[in-house]
């Protein structure tokens, strides 16, 4: 199955027209998983692209929760049947609220300058139909596949997957591949392609205090304890201003990173007066204060953020009180080897220790962090095929800063796993006016059914 890339693009741009329609199709769908939304509807239409593409599918519902769509696509005659390539993708999305921050409707697929704009156009709907996209793209040019593919295209990826675990262990079987693609990635605010080797873990967690049993006239603040001061204060025990976190014991289980991932992330370009302009940044980073390079610092360090606090009144005017409840949201992003639970563990023995024994910490979410070895064919494989169609510079960063299910993967099947996507550096991801850009879906295409080709080669 020899070609050039030409003749992918060639190809790629006589379906762009439909491919388009199809995530249209697609991202008209509200599936939205926190909100239990549109979820059968979704199974379908993807049941029914896979069908329409020639694919078998299963099923997978047996463990509650919304259900996983497995598809796989075997080899032709002429194709390589003992290579296989596992995509793992997640029809969910996140709820579009705030509604009036949105320039056009969300669930209303809707091209301007071309760009794409809707809820899920970026995350994930767009890799997915990118992807099969390619599929039909391979079977008109060559009449079959060069090597097996399989997909696992869940709908709890936006809450978490809490079931995803338990079907990999059931499954791993069925799901054995030679490598995996994992759900999606981003241009950089330079145009440069970014291809991600890992992602961090992630222990999200509920703290709550409350000191008394209804609130109280604040004229009682000189002699009755506040919970919002209460938990302010023990948040603040927990994290210094330089950004260094204080827990007894937090970085005990983090892996030193390894010398090639080291050499990939001090290649990763970084400008902080582009950062500060794309976002809006009104301080200096919070790498500056004990001189840490922003790269390493993203790449291999932990976190502690403070997602969300609530507590007494915030409503119009003023009404003097003193709470009796306060909340916060604490969101700890791991390194390999971290373990959600022992994080826990530390932090409610941090809170004992410093004598906030009331303050009550829920795990709500756990995931681990995972890294594939940078040294595998399958990532070079990646690189080299992404720099083929793209003709830019690919950035290899050994994780993504943000997190996913990927060790569920990777340590229960055993192989590497990198993501490519077709998303920008103003992809909006869980954001109002969330888009991709019409240029790297095809772009997306072509580099999925160039990567399939040489893969099948390997």
């Amino acid at each position: 199955m020899e070609t050039s890339i030409n003749e992918f693009y060639s190809k790629t741009k006589e379906i762009l027209a439909n491919s388009i329609m199809d995530l249209k199709q697609f991202c008209a769908l509200p599936s939205i998983s926190a909100q239990k939304k549109m979820i059968p509807e979704t199974v379908s239409i993807v049941e029914k692209m896979v069908n329409d593409l020639g694919g078998n599918i299963t099923i997978l519902d047996e463990f509650g929760g919304n259900p996983i769509v497995f598809a796989f696509f075997e080899a032709g005659p002429n194709g390589n049947k003992e290579k296989t390539i596992l995509f793992y993708n997640h029809y969910d999305v996140q709820p579009p609220e705030p509604l009036d921050e949105w320039d056009t409707p969300p669930f209303e697929l809707t091209e301007i300058d071309g760009k794409l704009f809707a809820r899920g156009a970026a995350d994930n709907k767009g890799d997915l139909i990118a992807r099969f996209s390619a599929i039909k793209v391979l079977i008109e040019m060559f009449g079959e596949l060069p090597c097996n593919l399989k997909f696992i295209i869940e709908g709890e990826e936006e809450i978490g997957s809490p079931t995803l675990p338990l079907y990999i262990e059931k499954y791993k079987e069925l799901l054995k591949a030679d490598a995996c693609i994992w759900e999606h990635a981003d241009r950089d605010a330079e145009d440069r392609v970014n291809l991600l080797a890992g992602v961090k873990g992630m222990a999200y967690f509920e703290l709550t205090c409350e000191s008394a049993d209804m609130d109280l006239h604040s004229k009682h603040g000189a002699v009755v304890e506040n919970a919002a001061w209460r938990l302010t204060h023990a948040l603040a025990s927990m994290k210094n201003d330089k950004n260094e976190i204080l827990v007894e014991g937090f970085y005990n289980q983090v892996l030193p990173p390894t010398e090639l991932e080291v050499e990939y992330t001090e290649k990763i370009p970084f400008d902080e007066q582009s950062m500060k302009e794309l976002f809006g940044l009104k301080h200096p980073l919070s790498t500056t204060a004990k001189g840490r390079d922003p790269r390493e610092a993203t790449v291999f360090d932990p976190t502690m953020t403070i997602c969300g606090f609530e507590s007494g009144y915030y409503g119009e005017g003023s009404k003097t009180i003193i709470p009796k409840r306060a909340l916060a949201k604490l969101d700890c992003r791991l390194v390999p080897e971290q373990d959600p639970y022992f994080i826990q563990e530390c932090i409610e023995n941090h809170l004992k220790l410093h004598g906030y024994t009331d303050i009550k910490v829920k795990m709500l979410n756990g995931v681990k962090a995972y890294r594939s070895n940078l040294a595998d064919p399958f990532v070079s494989l990646m690189v080299r095929t992404a720099e083929d169609v793209y003709g830019t510079e690919v950035v290899l960063s050994p994780n993504n800063a943000g997190t996913g299910p990927m060790s569920d993967f990777g340590n229960l099947l055993n192989i590497p796993i990198v993501s490519t996507g077709v998303g920008w550096a103003s992809s909006r991801l869980h954001a109002p006016n969330e888009s991709i850009r019409s240029k790297d879906f095809e772009e997306g295409i072509v580099h999925i059914a160039h990567l399939i080709s040489e893969f099948a080669k390997s």
